[in-house]
């Protein structure tokens, strides 16, 4: 262009003309043919016809971009205003690709050496500033006629001493361009104004046009869609070796901590070859943003659109595994939509049958699903498909998203569930895991992103020690997180779930390692949950710890909650299955449980709602494995059987495995309907497992985080094609809608004489496991209640207490009866006489009428 304007300047009637003493128009054309054809090959080594001297193309074009030229690029990606050279430079690169004649003393290129030209050549259109030490992250800083021209790039590292941002296209991941970052001391990490770091920074400049050029190299007619993303990394360097607490990796490009999404393997459980992956050091990861995507940035919500806002008195919580959930081909869904939050987003009816008001979801954040495959080992047949190893606190998990789309449409996908979710009238909790990342131990280590740009800040550590990394989680590593800079982290993370994507709470794993200080000390007022329970988003959506961690401080009861946390009641789990199954002296125990747990939430301002009940997790049994297998058969996940709980309180009824005469399979079916009786007129918040309602079994595995296979899959056909699944569905999902119009069920308060009568004289008698109460409703306005549990393995006639005047009893449940008289939520059935004669093993509900 400059060479253009050069030669000719406007005429008056706006065209263009000689300048005095200027050559003939023919002369002219050809001369700025010449001129333009010289800074072609300047820029990029190649000719408008196509020949070029490669060698000398390549060095030039490598050295242009490494010096920071190219500036002229920079305005060739608007397509509105393409200058006659960038034209010929497009015309070029694209004429070099398609196998452009060489001259004769040349070598062809080879398709790596082009792929690297290509990518050098778009990578030099991007400029850089110094940007600005805030928001961490990638931030729009500049916008042009509605796109984001300028990003700005933060990154905070207390400990290094140099960082760089390495950038690359979607188009051409293997082809890096570095901008040197600058550091600031910034202060205020975790809410505390006297604490400071470094914040490493930079600002890029023509983004969209770097991107558009990139893709143009592909694809003609991919120059204006925008859709090759730019990936991003850093470099970090810094002083001290592996003696030290630090662990800098120069070789290896690192992830932003707060990356939005996440760039890797497009298809869950299949490597490709944009993952780069490399046995024994893994594949490679890059962060990545959308900021110009209306479907992500502008999602439409609807009109009227609002949270159920569910009390948590009233939530039944349903714990389910994207990936599970619909990966088995009798989901009836296409491939590619199998085991994704579409896949989930298609089964809502489903969910609205069963009656569940919150589905709590194994976690989301991206992870990577093939680590056990790094390196030959005796998981490295495993597909992680339970998720609890987190490599970034803010993307959704990329191969979630359906047909391999990639991380933006994985992002859009999940608001779409949301959305339908809160539709239906379900919330949304996350399982969370900020207890430990997927970067492993000193022993293992998987460089990907914490580790390599501050490991002293990001991970509690001994310096005393060989392996210095502290283990609270059991999975090589522990997450600082009452250090200001990763409060700060984790409290962004939360906060942006919440409003980006509309989360309705979060379950925190191993919680108590969050209470922890940097040498692994515990504390009685750890600053991240105070920061989470005084945060004015935070503080108002639903809040659950798992009040325990792998280095044995065990909080049940005792978690630090400010009267806003509610927990996971192992304690429950534990006492409910003993009685159930018939232990003695666990009378007591269960009544204690089944009244919503006062001895361990009734103080200050807790309530029975705060205690989720459970008898089944995602971690043990399932509920039809619980009473099938009195051991666990972890053969198949390569470590002999020494991996999952040894204290799973279960028994076969008389057999192990799922061969069983009939008698056993009966009781089997009787103890499962027991179980989920016992949870459902409990006081406190109940929660089941995903494939409960139909009798999921893992064939007594009881730890299958890494098994991608069918045995662990939500199995649609059994759910759907079998007669007794059918009945047991109908009894499991008709007694949860019972528990949700009972106001005699899930209170606000703990119970009181008034509200409930126990029918037992001796509480001593530990040989003794039958256990009625009746739970009063006058308080209320509502019938009264009775229910009676005979966990003995015979008959007991049982007198029933009287009913109030002018009622008589009418039974909801007899788990002894087949369906459908197993369960009549109408009570259609008056109970005549003073006497019920209850079965082994079997449990009671009546209603006054």
């Amino acid at each position: 262009q400059a060479v253009v304007r050069s030669e000719l300047r406007p005429s008056k009637q706006g065209r263009p003309r000689p300048l005095a003493g200027g050559k003939s128009s023919r002369t002219r054309r050809r001369r700025g043919r010449r001129e333009r054809e010289r800074e072609m090959i300047r820029t990029t080594g190649a000719t408008s016809q196509g020949k070029c001297a490669w060698p000398e193309r390549r060095a030039l074009l490598l050295n242009r971009v490494k010096a920071g030229t190219g500036s002229r690029a920079a305005a060739s990606a608007t397509s509105a205003g393409r200058s006659h050279l960038q034209a010929l430079s497009f015309r070029a690169a694209r004429g070099l690709r398609a196998g452009a004649s060489l001259s004769s003393s040349d070598q062809a290129p080879s398709s790596e050496e082009r792929d690297e030209a290509e990518g050098m050549a778009a990578l030099g259109v991007l400029k850089s500033s110094e940007g600005d030490a805030h928001p961490l992250g990638p931030s729009p800083k500049i916008k042009t006629n509605g796109r984001t021209t300028g990003v700005n790039f933060a990154v905070v590292s207390e400990h290094a001493t140099a960082m760089k941002l390495c950038v690359a296209f979607e188009s051409n991941p293997n082809v890096v361009r570095e901008f040197e970052m600058t550091r600031s001391e910034q202060p205020g990490f975790g809410g505390n104004g006297g604490s400071t770091s470094g914040v490493f920074h930079v600002l890029l400049h023509n983004v969209p046009q770097a991107r558009a050029f990139a893709a143009s190299l592909r694809d003609p007619h991919a120059a204006n869609k925008g859709d090759n993303k730019l990936l991003y990394g850093v470099r970090v360097s810094g002083e001290g070796g592996w003696e030290t607490l630090h662990r800098w990796d120069e070789g290896k490009i690192m992830m932003d901590p707060y990356a939005p999404l996440v760039h890797g393997r497009r298809v869950f459980g299949q490597r490709d070859e944009a993952e780069r992956f490399v046995e024994g050091r893994g594949s490679a990861f890059w962060g990545t943003f959308d900021f110009d995507c209306e479907d992500l940035n502008a999602f439409d919500w609807g009109e009227n659109y609002a949270r159920p806002e569910t009390p948590l008195k009233d939530s039944v919580i349903y714990e389910m595994s994207v990936r599970l959930f619909t990966a088995d081909a009798s989901s009836g869904l296409p491939e590619d939509v199998r085991g994704t939050f579409e896949g989930v987003r298609r089964k809502i009816p489903h969910l609205k049958q069963l009656g569940v008001t919150c589905v709590e979801l194994l976690p989301i954040f991206e992870y990577d699903e093939m680590e056990f495959q790094r390196s030959p080992n005796p998981r490295d047949h495993m597909v992680n498909v339970w998720g609890y190893s987190h490599m970034n606190f803010f993307a959704p998990m990329s191969r979630f998203g359906s047909g391999g789309a990639g991380a933006t449409q994985a992002a859009v996908e999940f608001k779409r569930l949301v959305k339908d979710l809160h539709d239906s009238g379900i919330e949304v909790v996350l399982d969370v895991v900020y207890n430990h990342t997927a970067e492993g131990g000193d022993t293992n280590p998987y460089m990907l992103s914490f580790r390599g740009i501050d490991s002293a800040v990001y991970y509690m550590q001994d310096p005393e020690s060989y392996d210095q990394m502290l283990n609270y989680s059991g999975c090589g590593n522990t997450v600082n997180a009452n250090h200001p800079v990763v409060t700060t982290l984790i409290l962004d993370s939360l906060r942006h779930w919440v409003e980006e994507y509309h989360v309705d709470g979060f379950r925190f794993d191993l919680a108590s390692a969050l209470c922890r200080d940097t040498r692994g000390e515990p504390l009685e007022d750890p600053p991240l949950i105070r920061a989470i329970s005084k945060d004015p988003t935070l503080s108002k959506v639903k809040l659950i710890s798992e009040p325990w961690d792998c280095g044995g401080l065990y909080q049940v009861g005792s978690f630090p909650n400010w009267d806003i946390w509610a927990e996971w009641n192992g304690k429950y789990r534990d006492d409910v299955r003993c009685f159930i199954k018939g232990d003695p002296g666990m009378k007591s125990a269960f009544a204690t449980r089944i009244a919503g747990s006062a001895d361990l939430y009734n103080y200050n301002k807790r309530k029975p709602f705060h205690s989720i009940n459970f008898v089944i997790a995602h971690d043990g049994f399932t509920l039809n494995d619980l009473v099938s297998y009195n051991e666990k058969h972890n053969e198949e996940n390569g470590e002999r059987s020494r991996d999952g709980s040894n204290d799973n309180f279960s028994w076969n009824c008389g057999a192990e495995g799922a061969a069983a005469p009939e008698a056993v399979r009966q009781l089997r079916v009787r103890q499962r309907k027991n179980f989920h009786l016992a949870l459902m007129v409990s006081q406190g918040t109940p929660m089941v497992l995903m494939g409960d309602e139909y009798g999921r079994s893992t064939e007594g595995n009881n730890n299958t985080y890494g098994l991608d296979r069918r045995m662990n899959y939500f199995r649609w056909d059994q759910l759907e094609e079998d007669a007794p699944t059918a009945d047991f569905f109908r009894f499991y999902s008709s007694l949860i809608h019972f528990r949700r119009r009972s106001p005699l069920l899930g209170r606000a308060d703990f119970l009181t004489t008034r509200d409930i009568t126990w029918h037992e004289s001796n509480w001593k008698n530990d040989e003794s496991c039958f256990l009625s109460f009746t739970l009063h409703g006058d308080s209320l306005g509502e019938s009264s209640m009775y229910v009676a549990f005979n966990a003995h393995g015979y008959w007991v006639d049982n007198a029933l207490p009287k009913p109030s005047h002018g009622k008589k009893w009418h039974r909801v449940v007899d788990t002894n009866l087949p369906s459908p008289k197993d369960i009549d939520c109408e009570a259609t059935r008056m109970i005549e006489g003073a006497n019920y004669n209850i079965a082994p093993y079997s449990a009671l509900l009546l209603i006054e009428k």
